[in-house]
C-alpha cells in the first residue's frame, strides 16, 4: 500500500509537467504563427507605401501646383476616415499599443489593437502618403502587428500584454530589416521594462517575422551599408553640437504634439476641436506649400532623400531639414495615421547635411548618421532605440561610440524641452480620454 501512496504524486507532478510543456509549446507555436502574420504585414505595407508615394510622384510630374488641391483634400478624407470608420488608427499607432499593454479595460483594449484598426491603418496611412503626407509606415506596422498577434493568441486578458509587446517589436524588426532594434524597442519603449517571462518570445516572433520578410524581399539593409568613421580628434565637436540641435528639434516637435493632442486653449482650441476635418485640410495645405518651397523633397516618407544625403548623392540644404520638420509637424497634428521614423530620420539626416560647410573635415556619411540618431532620439526620448536602429540600418558600428554620445546628450536636451516622451504621454492622453468616456 505504502508505494501506491508514493507513486500517485509522482504521476500528477509528471502530469502537470507535461501539461505545462504542452501549453509552453502552445504558446511558444502562437508567437511564431503570430510573427509570420507580422511579416507579412510588413512587407505588404512597405510595397503600399512605395506605391502611394511613387502615384503621388506620377501625380506632381503633370504640375507641383496640383499638390494644392490634392493633398488638402486628401488630409481631409484620411482624418475623416480615421474618425469616423476606423476609430482608434489615427497618429503613429505606437502611443494605442502603449495604452492597450497598460490597460485593464479588455474592450478599450480590444478597440485599440482589433484586426479592423489594423485594416484601417493599413488603408488610411496608404492614401496619406498617396496624397503627399509626411508620415512613415514604420509606425503604424507597429499596431498592425500587435492586432495581428493579439488576434492569433487567443490569450486570456492577463497575458495580452505580453503578445501586444512581441507583435509591436516584430513590427519594428520586420518594417526595417533591424531584429537587434526590434527587441530594444520593445523594451526600452512599449515595455518600459524587460519580461523575462515573454523575452523569449518576443525573440522567436521577431525572428519568425524577420524570416519572412527576408523570404519574399531578401537580406537588405534599409539604408545601405556605410562604412564611414569619425577619426578621434578636431571633428568631434560635430558630435555635441549635433546632440543638442537634434535633441532641440526633437523636443520640439514632441511638446508641439503633446500640447495639439491635450488640446490648445482658447477660442482656437474650440474651433479645432469642433471642425476636426477642417483643420485636418487645413494642415494638408500647409504640408503642400511646404512641399512647394522645398521643390517636392519634403513629402512622404523622406527616405529618399536620407538616402541620398548618407551616400553623398543628394546636396544638404539648409531649408530642408526645417521644411521636412514642418510638414512632419503638420502630419502629425492633423489627425491622419502614420508613423514619425522614416520621417524624422529624414529630418535628422537633413540636420547632418546641413553641416557639411561648418565641418568639412568629417565626412558627410558620418554627419548624417550622427544626425539622424540625434534628432530621432529627441523627437522620441528612446536614445537606445535610435543608437541601435541606425546602426543596424546601415551596418556601420565603426560610430557607435559617436552615436551613443549623440543620443545621450539629445535625450538629455530634450527632456529640457519636454518632459515626459513622446510616445506615453499620447498614450496618457488616450487612456484618459477614452477610459473617461467608457466609464458608468
Amino acid at each position: 500500500m505504502q508505494p501506491r501512496f508514493r507513486v500517485r504524486p509522482a504521476f500528477t507532478r509528471l502530469r502537470g509537467g507535461a501539461a505545462d510543456a504542452f501549453a509552453l509549446w502552445r504558446r511558444r507555436l502562437m508567437f511564431l504563427l503570430g510573427g509570420i502574420g507580422v511579416g507579412l504585414a510588413a512587407v505588404l505595407m512597405a510595397k503600399l507605401a512605395d506605391a502611394a508615394q511613387g502615384g503621388f510622384r506620377a501625380l506632381l510630374s503633370l504640375s507641383p501646383w496640383i499638390a494644392l488641391v490634392v493633398t488638402p483634400a486628401g488630409f481631409g478624407l484620411c482624418a475623416f476616415l480615421a474618425r469616423s470608420v476606423f476609430p482608434n488608427s489615427q497618429g503613429s499607432g505606437i502611443p494605442q499599443v502603449i495604452a492597450a499593454r497598460h490597460t485593464a479595460n479588455l474592450s478599450l483594449r480590444r478597440a485599440l489593437v482589433s484586426l479592423r484598426t489594423a485594416a484601417g491603418k493599413i488603408v488610411v496611412m496608404t492614401l496619406g502618403l498617396l496624397f503627399g503626407a509626411s508620415t512613415g509606415r514604420e509606425g503604424p506596422t507597429v499596431q498592425v502587428g500587435a492586432a495581428i498577434m493579439a488576434a492569433v493568441g487567443h490569450l486570456t486578458p492577463h497575458r495580452q500584454p505580453g503578445l501586444i509587446l512581441a507583435g509591436g517589436a516584430a513590427g519594428v524588426a520586420a518594417a526595417f530589416n533591424t531584429p537587434l532594434a526590434g527587441i530594444v524597442f520593445g523594451i526600452e519603449e512599449l515595455g518600459r521594462a524587460y519580461e523575462a517571462r515573454t523575452g523569449g518570445l518576443i525573440v522567436a516572433a521577431i525572428v519568425a517575422a524577420g524570416l519572412t520578410a527576408m523570404a519574399i524581399v531578401g537580406n537588405y539593409t534599409y539604408f545601405g551599408t556605410s562604412g564611414t568613421t569619425l577619426p578621434f580628434g578636431p571633428g568631434w565637436i560635430a558630435v555635441p553640437v549635433l546632440g543638442v540641435l537634434g535633441g532641440l528639434m526633437g523636443g520640439l516637435f514632441g511638446r508641439i504634439v503633446i500640447l495639439f493632442a491635450l488640446g490648445l486653449p482658447g477660442r482656437l482650441g474650440g474651433a479645432i476641436a469642433r471642425r476636426p476635418i477642417a483643420f485636418a485640410v487645413a494642415c494638408g495645405l500647409g504640408v503642400a506649400l511646404c512641399g512647394l518651397a522645398s521643390g517636392g523633397t519634403v513629402y512622404g516618407t523622406g527616405y529618399e532623400e536620407a538616402r541620398a544625403l548618407l551616400h553623398g548623392t543628394g546636396e544638404g540644404s539648409f531649408a530642408f531639414a526645417p521644411l521636412k520638420f514642418l510638414a512632419t509637424l503638420l502630419s502629425a497634428i492633423s489627425g491622419i495615421p502614420g508613423g514619425l521614423f522614416a520621417p524624422s530620420l529624414s529630418v535628422g539626416a537633413g540636420l547632418g547635411g546641413a553641416l557639411q560647410g561648418a565641418f568639412p573635415e568629417v565626412p558627410v556619411a558620418a554627419l548624417v548618421l550622427i544626425g539622424m540618431v540625434a534628432y530621432l532620439t529627441g523627437a522620441l526620448q528612446a536614445p537606445i532605440t535610435a543608437f541601435v536602429i541606425v546602426t543596424e540600418m546601415t551596418q556601420d558600428h565603426a560610430l557607435m561610440i559617436p552615436l551613443m554620445i549623440a543620443a545621450l546628450i539629445s535625450d538629455a536636451v530634450s527632456k529640457s524641452v519636454c518632459r515626459e516622451g513622446l510616445y506615453h504621454a499620447l498614450a496618457g492622453i488616450l487612456l484618459t480620454r477614452e477610459e473617461g468616456r467608457r466609464a458608468p
